[in-house]
This record gives structure tokens, sequence and C-alpha cells, in this order.
């Protein structure tokens, strides 16, 4: 399902329900906060940009009620900020919001893996190695955030938890944007594949001290890479913003000392 989501006042008239599959049962608000959910995490929308109420409403041709309920869901999940007077805008990415969540997940999918060890069977294995294959060959990055929470959740499903599934759930999808970051470079992407197989492997060995603890540390690992990426980035455009702020200081009193 296409998700190009236009930015406010673009020409461009983006997703509507004219031109997606729309399935009856779902909710008005909840299909344009999926797909408001869907542009945020593949860059078309971009963290800090304004979300226009009435521009959305009309690209969908809806009223606004859904389109604020939609702003409500999202800002549940942390994709969206809503300011008193300002409206809502794409929440900015946080390096300890990244891995607070992956510390999160760490903590419930170990718990998940552990309860669910006892009543894997070879098909539910078999499963997980063909959703770990999926995810293994997949080369859009999108779709891949999309195989590694169904082989993640392969995991953990025979454990037959089904609130815990779905804080699980929830975290997969406030991690989704910044799981982005770390697929930019190939070399990472590889090292978790690895980590995957070893997950399986303890999985199918039965060893729950291995299983537990190898998801952990995959989890962990992936929050501090997440973290110290978006901190190095925060780091330099504040020093850039500084340089910028000296240079355009020093133009001005440069000026002033000619007249």
């Amino acid at each position: 399902m296409p998700t190009d989501i236009s930015p406010a006042g673009a020409s461009s008239p983006g997703l509507s329900f004219r031109d997606a599959q729309f399935e009856p049962r779902q909710s008005t608000s909840r299909f344009i906060a999926d797909a408001l959910r869907s542009a945020i995490v593949e860059g078309s929308l971009l963290p800090g940009e304004p979300l226009r109420q009435d521009a959305i409403a009309r690209q969908f041709s809806v009223s606004a009620i859904p389109v604020r309920e939609a702003f409500r869901q999202l800002e549940s999940e942390g994709w969206v900020t809503i300011e008193p007077n300002r409206g809502a805008a794409v929440s900015l990415q946080s390096a300890d919001e990244a891995r607070e969540i992956y510390e999160i997940r760490a903590s419930l999918e170990s718990l998940a893996i552990g309860i669910a060890l006892e009543h894997h069977t070879p098909e539910t294995l078999a499963d997980a190695q063909r959703l770990l294959e999926a995810a293994e060959n997949e080369p859009d990055p999108a779709l891949y955030v999309v195989r590694n929470e169904q082989f993640h959740m392969s995991l953990y499903a025979p454990a037959d938890r089904p609130r815990l599934m779905e804080m699980i759930g929830q975290m997969h999808r406030r991690g989704e944007r910044y799981l982005r970051l770390k697929l930019g470079l190939p070399i990472h992407k590889d090292a978790s594949d690895a980590e995957h197989r070893a997950i399986l492997a303890a999985l199918a060995a039965r060893d729950i001290q291995q299983a537990q603890t190898l998801v952990a540390r995959h989890l962990l690992a992936t929050g501090e890479l997440i973290h110290r990426f978006l901190a190095d980035a925060q780091a330099l455009a504040q020093t850039t913003h500084t340089k910028k702020k000296r240079r355009a200081s020093s133009r001005t009193t440069s000026r002033q000392a000619k007249q």
C-alpha cells in the first residue's frame, strides 16, 4: 500500500482512499494513522514537520474528526507531538528515547522468549526459520522492518500471552524509525541477521538462558548503537549552529566597526 503523504502545501495529492486498499473493518482514523506512520518511517514526513489537519483531511476526503483521532493515536505512540496553539508535528528523534525503547524491549522480549521456549514445536520453529530467511533476503529497508518484527514475534507467539505480545508490538512500532537508522549501513544489517540466527539456534536447542541472554544482548546493543548515532548527530548539529551564530555575530561586529 503506498504511503506517500505530501507535506502541507504540496501540490501532489498524496495518498487518499481512492488510490489505496481500504478494509471496511478498519476505522478511518486508524487508516489515516497507519498511513502517516508509514510516511514518517519512510521519510516522506520529516522530524519536526508540521501536520496540517485541514490539508490531511482534504487529502483523505474526510472531516477533521478522524484526523484529530489519528493524531491522538500517533501522539500516544510517540510519533506525533501536539502542542496547544501550535498544532501537531512529527516528533523529533531522541537518542534517549531510542535507547529506552530498546531497553524496554530487551526486558519484555527476554521474558517472552523464556515463556515461549517450552511451547515451541517443530512447526513453529520452521515458521520462525522461514521468517528469518525472509528478513535476511529483504533488500527494502521499509519491508525489512516488517520482516524483522514478524520474525521476533514468531519467537514469542507460543507463549500465549496476548497482553505481553501487545506491549512488545507497541514497542516495535515506536522503534520503527529508529531501526531504519541502523539499517543505513549493510554491516549492521548483516550483524543483526547473524544475531537472529544465534537466537533461533538457542531456541531450537531449548537453552532458555542462552536464548534470553542473546535476545537481551541483541536489543540492548541496537539501542546503544542508535543512541550513539543520534547523540553524535545532535552534537554535530549543535556545533554547526554555534559556528554559524559566531560567524554572523562577527560579521555584524565588523559592519558596526566600519560605520
